[in-house]
């Protein structure tokens, strides 16, 4: 079936027919083109959400990133970040497969349609001047025709008149005889207009216009059918995406799956530990008992709390509210002396009145009142930062080893370059041509300083590390080993000497250390998440998937201590894998 055999007669339907169409793919351009910007505004919006929610450099929260709870959200905001990508993807492959594609498509469907109507039009006003000719060649034919017959009637009429001459009756006879010669012209003219008409006809109504017709047949046609691939394009579009976004979904399970309540609490506890004893309890003196409270250990006045933990702890750094605590003197001179016991059965004391217990509770409240507000009163006063004396014990250590290995780190780099300098030197002294080496002389001397510079810091924060080592946990720092009063020992095997390379005496006396220890039993396995290439000093390489034991849980650093079954050691990235700890 065919539009030109079987609408044959519906030119003005096949024209309405295919505008319409034409109408739906503009009409669903626009539809898509307003979905786009709906995903591009929603990507907008999750990256917006997303940039609002993330960590900014150097604030306090990258701190809490240690926590795997912490570590879980800022995954879940990487993963919402792909996602959001993905619909920005979605959007443009629809903008170009789709918007674009059919508003090109449509604009050539458009001409198409246009030259075909054109042709049908020209061929019917070319049929509608074929039939006006032959509607005046009738009617000229139907006139001159009449003409002739009134032309024969008067010529009878003028040769049966008497009256008539011979002349008038030979001039109405040629009259006749001219008229109906002209009527046959005319006759002979109208046949053959309406012989041309009917071949004009014809061939319009059984060739040209079934051609054109389904030629506009075919144009629709294929403008459905592309708009048939425009429909399943706006759902593949977002298909071929599914993975991806799948593997986001994925990835924001598996960040809540990675949570490990245990070991949040865990690195809590590394991260703000202080190393101090609780304190001890508060003895109860019985004042009735004429008890002399100066032979006593301890008092109601100065309890065995936080109070005398700062008297025994004057060198361990304690702090409470992050300063040293002082109680002022007036508030020990409560209690500085015993009270005058009363006498043997006689009244109580005027001091104590009915209620001695009373009394020594006021005593206290008395006490504690000046403590609190010297406690405000310290915390105005600044603190030592640069030896991070006002961190508890642990954190001071953890702080003061890390500024070690910066300052090696550095120290490194001095070094590397005044090799460098050196040896370019060596050439421009060898090679004129190439260089004046006195040129490299500020650099040298600039590069001494900073050697020497950072050498003394080097020391002062090995000093500061070496006391604060001494106050419980044995720890491995870098350099000098430490004689009894915690000072430095020259003379040990430890120790180096002032010519001697700093980065070649810490990797020694590093490796030695190793060498001695004996393997330690694994606590527990990981299984890698994604390749890690170890190039730094002291970490191992690792593929994803590959399984680990465990020598050495994150201390709150962000590093784990792990080993191969071939004895490989060395420390990964605690975010990089998962970790499995033995109970």
């Amino acid at each position: 079936m065919d539009w030109g055999t079987e609408l044959w007669d519906q030119c003005d339907i096949i024209d309405k027919h295919t505008q319409s169409g034409l109408d739906l793919v503009e009409k669903y351009v626009k539809f898509v083109k307003e979905r786009t910007e709906i995903e591009q505004n929603y990507a907008k919006q999750l990256r917006n959400l997303t940039k609002k929610y993330s960590l900014k450099r150097g604030s306090k929260e990258e701190q809490e990133c240690r926590f795997s709870n912490h570590q879980a959200f800022l995954d879940i905001l990487n993963e919402m970040n792909d996602y959001a990508g993905q619909r920005e993807l979605i959007a443009e492959n629809m903008m170009i497969n789709i918007c674009i594609e059919l508003t090109k498509y449509l604009q050539e469907l458009k001409q198409e349609r246009k030259m075909h109507l054109s042709e049908a039009k020209k061929a019917q006003q070319s049929l509608e001047g074929t039939y006006k000719q032959l509607d005046n060649s009738k009617k000229r034919f139907e006139r001159e025709w009449r003409e002739a017959e009134k032309a024969a009637q008067y010529a009878e009429k003028t040769d049966q008149d008497l009256n008539a001459t011979k002349a008038d009756v030979e001039k109405a006879k040629q009259q006749a005889h001219m008229r109906t010669h002209i009527a046959e012209e005319c006759k002979n003219d109208y046949a053959s207009q309406l012989q041309k008409y009917n071949k004009e006809q014809n061939q319009f109504y059984f060739t040209d216009m079934p051609l054109l017709f389904n030629r506009l047949q075919d144009m629709d046609e294929r403008r459905i059918k592309k708009l048939a691939q425009g429909y399943i394009l706006f759902a593949d579009t977002e298909r071929h995406v599914m993975p991806i976004i799948g593997k986001c979904l994925e990835g924001i399970i598996r960040a809540g799956t990675n949570v490990n309540e245990r070991n949040d609490s865990g690195v809590l506890i590394e991260q703000h530990k202080s190393g101090f004893e609780r304190p001890g309890d508060v003895e109860f003196e019985d004042y009735s008992q004429g008890i002399n409270r100066a032979s006593s250990d301890s008092s109601l006045g100065t309890p065995k709390g936080p109070l005398e933990l700062l008297g025994k702890n004057k060198n361990k750094t304690f702090r409470l509210f992050n300063k040293k605590s002082k109680l002022p003197s007036s508030s020990l001179s409560l209690f500085s002396t015993p009270p005058t016991p009363s006498p043997a059965n006689g009244p109580p004391s005027p001091k104590f009145g009915r209620d001695p217990l009373s009394y020594c509770l006021k005593e206290i409240n008395k006490t504690v009142k000046p403590r609190i507000s010297s406690f405000r009163t310290l915390k105005r006063t600044p603190v030592d930062s640069e030896g991070f004396t006002h961190l508890p014990p642990e954190q001071r250590r953890k702080r003061l080893q890390q500024k070690i290995d910066d300052i090696s780190k550095e120290l490194q780099k001095e070094m590397d370059q005044s090799e460098a300098l050196g040896k370019m030197k060596d050439v421009y002294e060898k090679n004129p041509q190439m260089g004046d080496p006195a040129s490299l002389a500020p650099q040298i001397t600039q590069t001494a300083q900073n050697m020497e510079r950072l050498r003394g810091e080097l020391n002062k924060y090995e000093s500061w590390l070496a006391e604060a080592g001494g106050r419980g946990d044995s720890i491995r720092y870098s350099t000098h080993s430490l004689n009894n009063n915690g000072a430095h020992n020259p003379s040990s095997p430890g120790a180096i000497s002032d010519d001697t390379d700093f980065s070649q005496a810490i990797y020694t006396e590093f490796d030695d250390d190793f060498e001695e220890e004996e393997l330690a039993a694994p606590i527990g396995q990981c299984t890698a998440l994604y390749n890690f290439p170890g190039s730094s000093e002291g970490t191992i390489s690792m593929q994803e998937g590959e399984v680990l034991s465990v020598v050495e849980e994150d201390k709150g650093d962000g590093w784990t201590r792990v080993r191969r079954n071939n004895g490989d050691e060395g420390y990964i990235p605690t975010s990089y894998a998962t970790i499995t700890l033995n109970k």
